[in-house]
């Protein structure tokens, strides 16, 4: 079954804990133009809805970012969250292919 997420642009200037207060996870997808790197959010629920469904480096992931038109195949990356706490901080996707 494949797996779909459908990710915003971070606003610019944002601060990652004020955006974990409003319940958001701030990522990033890499890979998809050479060097560069798109800074995204996505909800809570969904990232740990992600979480649950994917393997970490191994899951190939619909991504879809409609505020660049930018959708393609991607791979989790990282996950950074808590030691002990199920409390997630960022998540970084590596784009594999786009459509």
């Amino acid at each position: 079954m494949p797996v779909t997420v459908e990710c915003q642009k971070r606003p610019e200037g944002s601060k990652p804990r004020a955006l974990r207060r409003e319940g958001l996870i701030p990522a990033v997808l890499y890979g998809h133009k050479g060097t560069e790197s798109i800074d995204l959010v996505l909800p809570a629920k969904t990232a740990e809805t992600l979480l649950k469904q994917v393997n970490v480096g191994k899951t190939a992931i619909a991504l879809n970012i409609p505020d660049l038109a930018w959708e393609g195949q991607a791979v989790l990356q990282e996950v950074q969250a808590h030691p002990w706490r199920n409390y997630l901080y960022h998540l970084s996707f590596f784009a594999s292919s786009s459509k």
